[in-house]
């Protein structure tokens, strides 16, 4: 009794496959793999199972040779055909081996299911071996994978690729595709002798337009030139045109184009006929409590102080006052420290400023700085002598003092008004709107309202519920509703725009204060706007601008000082040089002052932009900023808040205890600028007895040296009959063959003229140095 699964594991097959073959032979009660059978039932299953096995070795057999008879005949050229004969000879051998494997007791109904010429013998595996062929050759199991491939269809040829055929594996082509094709040459790199590069370019243009890497040309920089440079740091011209020598390249340098200049200046050119009258733009100065506020408040007929922090401006005002069927616009700072700010950033849009005195105080420290601010921004100034229903207002005392400083009344022969006002009595209110309207007649100010707008921030604040909003004075075109504007580092689109009174407008023309939201971020006081046509535009110009500042706040921004004034000159930046000066007494302000001026010369001026009696202030620096000045203190010191100013600006600040010192410093500074005198010398005299004509170089002079000695760097001019034909250098100096640095009298030599061939015998040359001889104002 043997039971079903340790029959299966003797068979090697699966106890399923058994209990599958007992049902097809009548043994129904056979259900389970624990089930068992007897020696008969054993027997039978046995014999069954290999006539099973026998068929299907003959089927796979007749399939393989099949398949190595039609790949033979598609891809092996050369190979032993097999044929019919071949083929029915080995299914004979496989029938006649079945055959005696066959038991005895195999049951009739078995064998007459098989036709007496149908193959059933079983080949052993070492002589059917489907990798070999006929001539005994051995196929590659790879090749053998191939032809089964090519039965199916999946393959249209197969391809060998192999540098050695032992370690190969083979690749196959799938169809419709040549791998000759499809390999990549590598392009052999181009000799560049020449290129283009776009200024200023950082390491990374360089490398990108070299073909190197950036690391190579980093290290050459620190090895070679010693200069430590990152990928993105600019390089100088002169550097990058080494680089370009050294490698053998010629670079030709040319200036980016300025996306921003091309966009905001497109519509610059304007005809006349599209350029109006536009209404002045005023500004009010003067010392503090003088009353700039109220006396505008009065001529705007509103109530301004009561909404400041203690009756003082804390914020410009832009407001648009109308008189005599004109307009004039008045702006209200917070003292000349802001309206010299907006100065110190590009932004000089005052075209009147309105001197506010008050009567019973007269000139004060402020009133002056005022006077000297409005200056230095070269715009007229008209003087309103407030507060004159004061009992003790003295305005004679104001005029004597106004003159002493350069402003002389009209009343008195000068060229400056002067208007008695007082915002109590309302007095000379309807005089000052009518004497700035005739100082805009006679500045003649136009504008056009065809342009894009264009203008300055006057202000800026973050609102809570309204985001950025920015107070802006349009100087021409009109800004409309949905405008995308640029505005220093910000930009957007105008969302809200309202007049100088709150109102909601949907345009504003030239000469007008406006209030605008949509901005991306706040803009600084000072910064210009631009009206745009492209958002993306705005945003590449917003960003730019943005890396622009990020740079000079690194670097640096770089005044005038004593140190560096033979540079701005020989820069063609400067001619004169502006001096702050502020001292301990007023006397020493005097003394300084008049022996400074009296250093001025003919090429440079000594300009005295602000002077005064105290410590240096946070004023003074500012002007300094935004003028470009040197600050002198006499016996004085700055402020802490000063001294930090000056560092973060670069103001240049000079301390002196002896008045000499100052004086000598800048007469120094001033020589250091003077252009030196030339002064020519004659080293000798050379006379041409013969010439030598050279078909690639020209005429070559054999010269004698009669007087001094002529050197390879001298300066030479020929002289024919008493009159300069030429004046140049030298091309070639030359004693015999051999190349020549001086030639002494009594010796011979050649010469070639650079440039020059019109020689003859019996011409001069005369050689001779340049000297040049430092300049004193003395």
């Amino acid at each position: 009794m043997m039971r079903i699964n340790q029959l299966a594991k003797d068979l090697g097959v699966k106890s399923g496959l058994l209990i599958k073959k007992c049902q097809e032979c009548g043994l129904g009660h056979i259900k389970h793999h624990a089930n068992s059978l007897t020696g008969e039932e054993e027997g039978l299953l046995r014999s069954k199972l290999k006539e099973g096995n026998t068929k299907e070795v003959t089927i796979n057999q007749e399939k393989q040779i099949t398949i190595r008879e039609k790949s033979d005949k598609k891809t092996i050229e050369g190979s032993t055909t097999v044929t019919k004969t071949t083929i029915k000879s080995a299914v004979g051998k496989s029938s006649a081996a079945a055959g005696t494997t066959t038991p005895a007791n195999k049951p009739k109904a078995a064998s007459t299911t098989t036709p007496a010429n149908t193959p059933t013998a079983t080949k052993k595996p070492s002589t059917a071996n489907p990798t070999a062929l006929k001539d005994g050759r051995r196929v590659p199991a790879w090749k053998h994978k191939a032809r089964e491939g090519l039965i199916k269809g999946r393959y249209k040829d197969v391809t060998r690729v192999s540098s050695s055929p032992k370690k190969s594996r083979g690749t196959f082509q799938k169809p419709g595709k040549d791998i000759s094709k499809e390999k990549k040459t590598t392009p052999q790199k181009e000799d560049i002798s020449k290129i283009t590069l776009e200024v200023p370019a950082s390491v990374k243009d360089v490398s990108k337009a070299l073909g190197l890497k950036a690391n190579d040309i980093i290290s050459k920089l620190l090895i070679d030139h010693n200069v430590c440079a990152t990928i993105n740091q600019t390089l100088d011209n002169d550097l990058i045109e080494m680089l370009g020598l050294e490698h053998d390249v010629e670079i030709e340098l040319v200036q980016a184009k300025d996306i921003e200049d091309e966009i905001l200046f497109e519509d610059e050119e304007g005809s006349a006929e599209d350029l109006k009258p536009r209404a002045p733009i005023v500004t009010f100065l003067g010392h503090v409590d003088h009353g700039k506020t109220s006396l505008l408040d009065n001529i705007r007929k509103s109530n301004v102080v009561s909404i400041e922090a203690g009756g003082i401006t804390q914020h410009i005002g832009a407001y648009r006052v109308d008189a005599n069927g004109k307009s004039v616009v008045f702006l209200d700072t917070p003292g000349h420290e802001a309206f010299t700010s907006m100065r110190a950033r590009g932004a000089n849009v005052t075209d009147i400023v309105v001197l506010v005195v008050a009567a019973d105080d007269g000139v004060m420290p402020q009133t002056e700085e005022a006077i000297n601010h409005a200056r230095a921004a070269e715009v007229p100034i008209v003087v309103a002598i407030n507060k004159v229903d004061k009992p003790e207002a003295n305005v004679l005392k104001v005029k004597q003092q106004l003159s002493a400083l350069d402003l002389m009344p009209e009343d008195w022969g000068g060229k400056v008004q002067m208007i008695e006002t007082s915002v109590v009595t309302k007095k000379g209110l309807d005089d000052l709107l009518e004497g700035l309207l005739l100082e805009a007649e006679v500045l003649d100010l136009k504008a056009s309202s065809k342009k894009l707008a264009r203008g300055v921030v006057l202000e800026a604040q973050i609102h809570e519920g309204r985001g950025v909003i920015a107070t802006l004075l349009v100087l021409e075109g009109i800004i409309k509703h949905g405008d995308i504007i640029l505005c220093g580092q910000a930009y957007g689109r105008v969302r809200a725009l309202y007049n100088d009174l709150g109102k909601d407008i949907k345009e504003a023309g030239p000469a007008s204060p406006v209030v605008v939201s949509g901005l991306s971020d706040c803009p600084e006081a000072g910064d210009k706007f631009y009206i745009v046509k492209d958002i993306q535009n705005a945003r590449e110009i917003a960003l730019k601008r943005q890396r622009k500042m990020r740079e000079i706040s690194l670097t640096g921004r770089q005044h005038v000082t004593l140190d560096n004034l033979y540079k701005k000159i020989e820069e063609g930046q400067i001619k004169e040089i502006k001096i702050i000066l502020k001292a301990d007494y007023k006397g020493s302000v005097e003394v300084l002052k008049k022996s400074l001026e009296e250093l001025s010369i003919k090429e440079i001026r000594i300009k005295i932009l602000h002077s005064g009696v105290g410590g240096i202030t946070e004023t003074d620096i500012l002007l300094a900023d935004a003028s470009d000045a040197i600050v002198i203190g006499f016996h004085v010191v700055p402020e802490d808040k000063a001294n930090q100013l000056a560092q973060e600006s670069g103001v240049d600040v000079r301390l002196y205890k002896i008045i000499y010192d100052a004086t000598n410093d800048i007469e120094a500074a001033m020589e250091g600028m003077l252009e030196p005198d030339k002064i020519e010398k004659s080293t000798g005299k050379i006379e041409i007895r013969r010439i030598f004509k050279v078909s690639k170089l020209g005429n070559i002079a054999g010269c004698y040296v009669k007087s001094g000695l002529v050197t390879r760097n001298s300066f030479v001019r020929l002289i024919r009959d008493n009159v300069v034909l030429y004046d140049g250098t030298l091309s070639t100096l030359r004693v015999v063959k051999d190349d020549a640095k001086e030639v002494k009298a009594g010796y011979e030599c050649g010469i070639k003229l650079s440039g020059y061939n019109d020689i003859k015998i019996g011409d001069i040359i005369e050689s001779y140095e340049i000297h040049k001889v430092a300049r004193t104002l003395k």
